[in-house]
């Protein structure tokens, strides 16, 4: 079989990446690195990253994408026969660990690009979702209804992500009580702005 050139640039860019993976361990390299520092530590060359990748920022967002792949897949075999809760916390204490503040820094960088430039970065704005969609699936496994369970998922991430970013702005701020209230927003004290009364026990509503 005779792959086309896109095949092959495809299949040239994943085994880059991959070197890319392996160089910085489950890191990232910092945005005050240049391009050539980073091909250096990967022990490839910077025409070759500019020529996949674009640009640092294009490496960071793709690192970032195939590192959360790789995150997610180890989230939902750990809380596979778990709760809702059981994958939020596991979530939070993925993202918490010493271990991955360059991460959590890199993130919040190229999330800030992509505000600026969302078609620069769409492939990793379309990764976005995917935790939302793991919790909304268990939301839903627990008794709301596709709606509901998606737009719990959507605030518990977004709390979440909020939470990550004043752990990365403010070393020291303690974050355990907001992580409980958020558990316990999703277990039943969320309001449904749309529909009169509140949800309990994950389904059931009461008025008033």
């Amino acid at each position: 079989m005779i792959l086309s050139s896109t095949e092959r640039k495809g299949d040239a860019r994943e085994r880059l990446l991959a070197r890319l993976l392996d160089a910085f361990d489950g890191a990232l390299p910092s945005p005050e690195v240049s391009l050539r520092e980073v091909a250096a530590r990967a022990e490839t060359s910077h025409a070759l990253l500019r020529y996949h990748f674009g640009s640092l920022s294009g490496v960071l967002a793709a690192m970032l994408k195939a590192q959360r792949s790789h995150d997610n897949e180890a989230l939902l075999a750990a809380t596979q026969q778990g709760t809702f809760d059981d994958l939020l916390m596991e979530i939070w204490r993925t993202y918490t660990r010493p271990e991955q503040v360059s991460r959590v820094r890199g993130f919040f960088h190229v999330v800030g690009l992509a505000a600026y430039s969302p078609g620069d970065f769409r492939e990793f704005s379309d990764s976005l979702d995917d935790l939302t969609t793991m919790l909304a699936a268990l939301a839903e496994r627990e008794g709301l209804d596709t709606k509901e369970a998606m737009t719990v998922a959507t605030v518990a991430i977004a709390a979440m992500r909020g939470l990550l970013l004043q752990e990365v702005l403010t070393p020291a701020f303690h974050s355990e009580d907001a992580i409980a209230l958020i558990l316990s927003m999703c277990k039943g004290q969320f309001v449904p702005p749309t529909r009169p009364g509140r949800l309990t026990d994950r389904g059931r509503r009461e008025s008033g």
